[in-house]
């Protein structure tokens, strides 16, 4: 009994059994993620993560305003010097 051989030199056969080997393991990766966020991620409740939210938009407004009265500055001497 022959074996055909694919393109590469291997045949089907061997080519089947690593894909079977690749599936494993993205179903045994996908598994264990799902595991270890509903068991060991400590999540955070919904009060800290109001509270760390604001502190991320209030940050974030301050840092913009920042750029943007530096970026006027920048504009303002850049433009009297030409």
């Amino acid at each position: 009994m022959s074996v055909s051989k694919t393109a590469d030199g291997s045949s089907n056969l061997s080519t089947r059994a690593q894909e079977s080997r690749n599936m494993k393991k993205l179903v045994g990766f996908v598994q264990g993620s799902i595991e270890e966020l509903t068991t060991y991620v400590s999540w955070p409740k919904w009060s800290e993560l109001q509270s760390s939210s604001a502190l991320v938009l209030f940050a974030s407004l301050i840092f913009a305003i920042i750029i943007g009265l530096i970026d006027f500055a920048f504009k303002y001497v850049l433009s009297s010097i030409y």
